[in-house]
């Protein structure tokens, strides 16, 4: 039984080490936020970070994980980037559906994490792999931008 440190806190997940953390996060932990989408690892739904890092939930397993720092949406917002883009999501009415939502916001975090003026091909490049059947894609650039002038 591996021991993860999620949301900030170390936590022992009674599962087979080879269980990918998507399966531990929702169902053994019950944090829902976290989606699954196709479970290949191409749609970034289930994308959380990992030590600060954009990771496709789904096919990463326990034992990939284990002693590293998780975080999840639900504890995304604890910073002032995950706040901004988490305010900006809002602001911009980027949701449709929303079923995508939780793995973009993630994505677009660990983007603002590492560069606070992200060109159009910078947000390309974080966000290539993030599908939202809803096409809210110029809604997505345009809070990440909203999100970036708010850092900076």
């Amino acid at each position: 039984m591996p021991t993860l440190n999620i949301n900030g806190q170390d936590t022992l997940v009674d599962a087979d080490p080879a269980t990918p953390l998507l399966w531990a996060l929702r169902d053994t932990l019950g944090l829902s936020g976290t989606k699954f989408g196709c479970g290949a690892g191409l749609c970034g739904a289930c994308t959380v970070h990992v030590n600060g890092v954009a990771v496709r939930s789904c096919t990463a397993p326990l034992s990939s994980v284990a002693g590293k720092k998780i975080t999840t949406v639900e504890a995304v917002a604890a910073d002032k980037v995950g706040q901004a883009v988490q305010d900006a999501w809002v602001a911009h009415d980027v949701a449709q559906c929303g079923y995508c939502q939780s793995g973009q916001i993630m994505s677009a975090t660990a983007l603002l994490k590492t560069n606070r003026k992200p060109s159009d091909a910078d947000i390309d490049a974080a966000m290539a792999g993030n599908i939202c059947r809803c096409g809210t894609y110029a809604r997505v650039r345009s809070a990440i931008k909203a999100a970036a002038s708010t850092l900076t």
